[in-house]
């Protein structure tokens, strides 16, 4: 590996560009539909190959199937013996249609002091400031304290099995002696008040069950009387999941971060009480309500090919999140409430993950976000999604969700993600650059 040294007068900071990098990134269209099809990721890695060789690296591509492509690359530290520490970010967006939009979704265009386009939050903006700080630092001959592993992948939002799960499975050797990483949905901002801004550092983050569910039924004319309907079976079930409320369950993350929000609103907090709490939340409310318990939403029902035919068997699809320590809790609930008539099956499973929020590189992230923002203070959180993490833990990596970004406060963050008419501030991304930045010196 080579890296460039020697500086050209005219050469750009990463705040110059960082927000060219991220439109240029969402006007690629990476949308992953899922299973093997071909996406854009291949052309992402090829122009972010191109972007890091430009300032010395050698970075490398791998297909897991056709087209399915992630980049890794090397960045080495001033002090190759000590442990390294992996960057991540994935590549693939999922779809959107343009009639929905305000703006088209791959268009990159920057309106109202933000960049606009799906990928702008989840999570081509941390693609762009890690570009853009990587690049800075190689012109100007800056190398981290330690070795830097950067990583840009396939299919994390289909699950990751063409992405993080393939390295992890098949090159393993990219990871050597890396032993912390950060990622994606944490370091973004929450405004208390003008003397307070939290900044929420995921520690932990939900597991996962997406599920089928099948019931068989009789089949027959839809004339007659069916007392064995299976959309009738499976409709009924779908609707005591969906109603169901799974018991509150404060886990050490929630706990911490309850602990931290009470003292910012100077009021005692009731995790089985959490309505008006969560309405001062704003955007991120819907995340921080997610993470008291676990969840099974409904997203996808199937049946039937005629009107005048009642069906033999009917499927629906189902989002499954459990918090750490309680999957068999969740899994246990799920089977009581739908009933013994409906075959439940898993189409993907993974993990759930929790860290302590403590250790030098946590003390990297404080201080780093407090020198931008005076009034900043970094708080652990429980992602009620799950992210690539899942894959690295599996190599022993501590893993962190901290893609930093100050918000504003009208801003519904959590609505942006997989939404219409996502957008990331300009200023949020200058602000991201200058934190990563910091935090590389002292990581």
């Amino acid at each position: 590996m080579s890296q460039s040294s020697t500086p050209a007068a005219t050469d750009p900071t990463g705040q110059d560009e960082v927000v060219d990098l991220c439109r240029d990134l969402i006007r690629i269209d990476t949308s992953n539909y899922g299973g093997n099809e071909a996406t854009g990721e291949r052309a992402a890695a090829e122009y972010i190959a191109e972007k890091l060789a430009e300032v010395g690296l050698e970075p490398r591509i791998f297909e897991s199937d056709r087209g399915r492509a992630s980049l890794v690359a090397r960045i080495e530290g001033e002090d190759r013996s000590r442990p390294g520490l992996l960057i991540h970010g994935h590549t693939d967006v999922v779809p959107a249609n343009a009639d929905d939009w305000t703006v088209h979704p791959f268009s990159g265009e920057v309106r109202d002091g933000c960049v606009w386009g799906r990928g702008a939050v989840d999570m081509k903006d941390m693609d762009a400031m890690t570009l853009a700080v990587v690049r800075e630092r190689l012109r100007t001959g800056r190398k981290p304290p330690r070795d830097v592993v950067l990583a840009f992948l396939a299919d994390e939002e289909a699950g990751g099995v063409y992405g993080a799960r393939h390295l992890v499975d098949h090159h393993a050797d990219l990871f050597e002696g890396v032993t912390e990483a950060i990622g994606e949905v944490g370091g973004f901002s929450f405004t208390v008040n003008e003397n307070l801004r939290l900044y929420l550092v995921e520690t932990a983050q939900k597991g996962m069950h997406w599920m089928r569910l099948t019931v068989d039924g009789t089949a027959g004319h839809g004339s007659m009387t069916n007392n064995d309907n299976a959309i009738t079976e499976l409709c009924e079930a779908v609707g005591r999941l969906g109603r169901h409320k799974f018991p509150v369950r404060v886990t050490k993350t929630v706990r911490s971060f309850l602990d931290e929000l009470s003292d910012a609103l100077g009021t005692e907090l009731d995790p089985e009480d959490m309505e008006e709490t969560l309405a001062k939340l704003g955007g991120i409310a819907k995340i921080i309500g997610a993470t008291l318990q676990n969840t099974a939403a409904p997203t996808q029902l199937g049946a039937g090919y005629k009107v005048n035919v009642i069906p033999g068997q009917a499927t629906a699809h189902v989002d499954g999140r459990f918090l750490p320590g309680h999957e068999e809790e969740f899994l246990a609930d799920l089977d009581r409430v739908l009933g013994p008539r409906v075959k439940r099956e898993d189409v993907h499973a993974d993990k759930a993950l929790e860290t302590g929020f403590d250790g030098a590189l946590v003390a990297a992230m404080r201080s780093s976000l407090k020198a931008e923002d005076p009034i900043a203070h970094a708080v652990p959180y429980m992602l009620s999604g799950g992210t690539d993490a899942k894959s690295f833990d599996d190599l022993g990596i501590r893993c962190f969700g901290f893609a930093p970004l100050q918000l504003p406060p009208e801003l519904d963050f959590a609505g942006m993600f997989h939404g219409v008419d996502e957008r990331v501030p300009v200023d949020g991304l200058k602000f991201g650059v200058r934190v990563l930045d910091r935090f590389l010196d002292q990581c």
